[in-house]
């Protein structure tokens, strides 16, 4: 490793290396691939496009549900990763990667991982036995024929799919399933929905400023995000930033590695994020420090939203709900207020709640109001698909002649639906994908037959997991496409195994930053695993064997092929560039302005911005951004199950690799709230609530609050650890509009805690 390399790590990590610390990245950077014996072997890959000292260079892009999309150079010799690095080219990955990142080269060589196509004898036994492609595909195309003809329909086969690669040739899976026909579809997104139509309703659209010109704010407020965890990459922006004589603030009930890093730190009552908001919207207008000029000529419904505020909220009252002193919830309004430009970064966390639309509302409200919006380093930012205007050819497939599907006023949506504006007659059916468990147990006429799981991992990361368990034994045959044994697949039939980021062709655009990345095959696929393409192609090859015309899906694929026709001249315009080939050298940034709505002209009915939406009192809420009260709590505790730094939801947690820093989970509890219960540091603990428990050892801190018990949300290979278990599934106010389902409460959840 290079003294270049050992800097860019510790650059990521934001820490002295230990040498724990130092041999995982050691290990991360590929030096564990030379070890004599190794799991290790040679797979030639397609592509390649230059060579560094006998290595073979590649491109790829982390294809997870993270911020960063992080742009990958991969390096390889002899068939065999040797190491990676983040690309220097993309001026937000910058060289580096997390440490999740760098631990990606074990992923295609763990012992743990799925190598062939197997079959389980008898649900859940355990009792696993390989068997051949065409054996699983004869398997599952004979199940799916039968149904067709029980059924008259493919409404009995449900996908059950999400973010696990967001590779755009991996929305095969979905036009998979359209070349069957119509087919039920779990939709909606469990991350961001409420946000995304509260900012529909507000700005109409999701836009988000550059990341990296967050480093021109004058004032930044971090507001329930926390990207020293997730999304390291934007850190750097920040501090440039503070360094320019930004002021940072993070709001969070967290006192998260983030926050320890601003210059104020607010330790938020949960949930109460809307209330504070609107104190400090209150207390600007009675300073008269709001922007006359801006709300104008730039927005309507401003003197109602003004009147409501005079109204009916005070700083005091904000101060109390918000638990943030008076005192201080004016003095940051004053300085957010005249400091311009200004930007509040709104993280996801901050709208898993029964009010966290209303509350994201609020919080667009403030940046408005001060004139922030459409301004270099300004701006409301919660995340944008303004770079992803892909051909989704392989999404794209035409329905079998005469299927019949569902008859509804709406067919699905979802957050990443290209699916176009073409109505048919028929449409598939949707479930909300947020109330899996209850939608498979409830859903008849005809029930999920066969349910197909890709890219998701739902006994791990979906709500009130023993229903979920029941919710399983009730499809006849469950399938699901892994690289590891998951907690799903424990539950399936049968499992596919699927490919890497590494053994695959696609490409992949952001939500959070403007660059865009190819991904090209390093390394063949290991043993018998094949992309959700080839995977699609070889059910149809099976499906037509066994009934000509009863799929659409074209039966020989060139996976590279397919992800060129993903291309079109809108998108080589955006990025500028001749030619997908040219990513072979490297990401490519759009060439869009750095301030979403730069142009002032917004995405609204009325074109301007919106402090009063009558679409989303047609919706059923609120008009103005009023207040809106959170979840009653119903245990003497509330839980918060975050993400960790050491996984991106059920991922990475799991690789070996990465237990030598994430050896097995914990609960945070503050002290007060352990000493009146009797629990001492290291004592292993129940936490429980009317859904569930969970028994692991307890870590006593004050980063949480009193009245709050804390547990990652995790998937560990060798531990029964899930907080699912006490997560229901409860609806968020807001998503229906633009997702086609609403989010869910996760953080509006309760339980306590005794010493076991």
């Amino acid at each position: 490793m290079t003294g270049n390399n050992l800097e860019q790590i510790k650059k990521n990590l934001g820490c002295s290396m230990s040498r724990r610390k130092f041999l995982g990245c050691m290990a991360a950077m590929g030096v564990l691939a030379s070890i004599p014996g190794s799991l290790l072997r040679p797979m030639d890959g397609q592509a390649g496009n230059g060579f560094e000292q006998g290595l073979e260079i590649f491109r790829n892009a982390c294809p997870r549900n993270c911020y960063d999309t992080c742009s990958i150079k991969t390096f390889v010799k002899d068939g065999v990763i040797k190491y990676i690095e983040g690309a220097p080219e993309s001026t937000f990955t910058d060289g580096g990667l997390c440490v999740k990142g760098y631990a990606y080269t074990r992923r295609p060589y763990s012992p743990d991982r799925i190598k062939y196509p197997m079959i389980q004898d008898q649900r859940g036994s355990g009792n696993w036995r390989r068997i051949s492609w065409d054996q699983a595909m004869e398997i599952i195309a004979k199940k799916l024929i039968e149904i067709n003809e029980k059924d008259g329909s493919m409404l009995g086969l449900a996908l059950a799919k999400y973010s696990g690669n967001f590779g755009i040739t991996n929305y095969a899976v979905e036009g998979m399933m359209t070349s069957l026909g119509y087919t039920t579809r779990l939709i909606g997104t469990p991350c961001w929905p409420a946000g995304i139509d509260a900012q529909n309703y507000d700005l109409g659209d999701m836009w988000c400023n550059d990341p990296e010109d967050m480093a021109n704010a004058r004032y930044l407020i971090l507001w329930g995000a926390n990207p020293a965890w997730n999304s390291v990459h934007s850190m750097k922006y920040i501090y440039a930033a503070q360094e320019r004589g930004a002021k940072v603030v993070c709001i969070d009930p967290v006192l998260t590695q983030t926050a320890v890093k601003a210059d104020v730190y607010w330790e938020v009552e949960t949930s109460m994020d809307g209330a504070l908001a609107l104190g400090m919207a209150r207390h600007i207008l009675d300073q008269g420090l709001y922007d006359r000029d801006w709300v104008r000529n730039n927005s309507i419904g401003f003197d109602e939203f003004a009147d409501y505020l005079r109204n009916e909220i005070t700083v005091d009252w904000a101060a109390q709900k918000s638990g943030i002193p008076a005192e201080q919830i004016k003095n940051v309004a004053e300085e957010f207020a005249t400091a311009k430009p200004a930007s509040i970064w709104i993280g996801y966390g901050l709208q898993r709640h029964v009010n966290g639309g209303a509350t994201v509302r609020s919080v667009d409200a403030l940046v408005a109001m001060t004139g922030n919006v459409g301004k270099s380093g300004g701006g409301a930012r919660y995340g944008h698909l303004r770079t992803w205007g892909f051909n989704y050819h392989a999404l794209l497939q035409p329905r079998p002649e005469g299927s019949v599907g569902f008859l509804g006023a709406d067919g699905p949506l979802g957050d990443f639906d290209f699916s176009g504006d073409k109505v048919d007659e028929y449409s598939d059916r949707p479930l909300n994908m947020n109330k899996t468990a209850e939608e498979i147990l409830t859903t008849d006429e005809p029930p999920v037959r066969v349910l197909w799981v890709s890219c998701k991992n739902p006994l791990s990361q979906d709500f009130d997991r023993n229903k979920m368990v029941e919710a399983f034994k009730k499809p006849e045959l469950i399938v699901s496409v892994e690289q590891f044994f998951t907690e799903t697949v424990e539950l399936s039939d049968i499992v596919l195994p699927v490919t890497t980021l590494f053994e695959e062709w696609t490409v992949n655009a952001s939500y959070w930053h403007y660059w865009l990345s190819i991904n090209e095959q390093a390394i063949k696929p290991m043993y018998e695993t094949k992309s959700n393409t080839e995977i699609a192609a070889a059910l149809s090859r099976k499906m037509n064997e066994l009934k000509p015309g009863s799929c659409t899906y074209p039966t020989e694929i060139d996976p590279r092929e397919w992800m060129i026709k993903e291309f079109n001249q809108g998108i080589y315009d955006l990025f500028g560039i001749d030619s997908w080939q040219d990513l072979k050298n490297g990401p490519a940034k759009a060439k869009m302005h750095p301030a979403s709505w730069h142009d002032l002209k917004f995405g609204t009915p009325s074109g301007k911005y919106e402090f009063k939406s009558e679409l989303c009192a047609e919706h059923g809420h609120q008009a103005l951004p009023k207040f809106k009260e959170g979840r009653k709590p119903y245990d003497k505790l509330r839980l918060l199950t975050p993400h960790t730094k050491f996984g991106i939801h059920s991922q990475f947690v799991n690789l070996d690799w990465m237990e030598e820093y994430n050896p097995k989970p914990f609960c945070y509890l503050n002290p007060i709230a352990a000493e009146s219960r009797g629990i001492k540091d290291g004592d292993q603990v129940k936490v429980f609530n009317k859904i569930g428990e969970v028994q692991l050892e307890v870590k006593l801190t004050d980063i949480v609050p009193p009245d709050v018990v804390m547990m990652y949300t995790a998937w560990f290979r060798n531990n029964p650890y899930n907080c699912q278990n006490l997560v229901d599934d409860t609806s968020s106010d807001m998503g229906a509009y633009k997702t086609g389902a609403p989010g869910v409460a996760i953080h509006g959840q309760f339980a306590d805690v005794v010493k076991v």
